[in-house]
């Protein structure tokens, strides 16, 4: 699902809301999920999930052309952990549809 398919899918749903709402709504939320992300907080969705940021090392890679040694610097990058119920909507689901082949 992409960010227009997110956003025509809450404007299909809720038919108060104009396709120009949806969509600032989309983007207001990703907006804010992002800002949090980078100042270092948590997010958690009950029942979805978690946001949070992991800390990579530095560490030393390889250039794999020419084999050279290349230091590689620290990056903090987004994690996302799947909650249980995400995990068990999505198990029981895809069990479902193998079921039906």
């Amino acid at each position: 699902m992409t960010r227009s398919d997110l956003v025509e899918e809450l404007a299909a749903r809720f038919s108060q809301l104009t396709h120009r709402d949806a969509e600032f709504a989309v983007k207001s939320i990703l907006d804010a999920m992002s800002d949090a992300l980078v100042r270092g907080h948590r997010i958690e969705i009950r029942g979805f999930g978690s946001f949070s940021i992991n800390r990579r090392p530095p560490r030393m890679g390889r250039n794999p052309r020419s084999g050279e040694s290349v230091a590689i610097p620290e990056k903090r990058v987004p994690h996302f952990k799947p909650g249980k119920a995400l995990r068990e909507a999505v198990d029981k689901r895809t069990a479902e549809i193998e079921a039906r082949k």
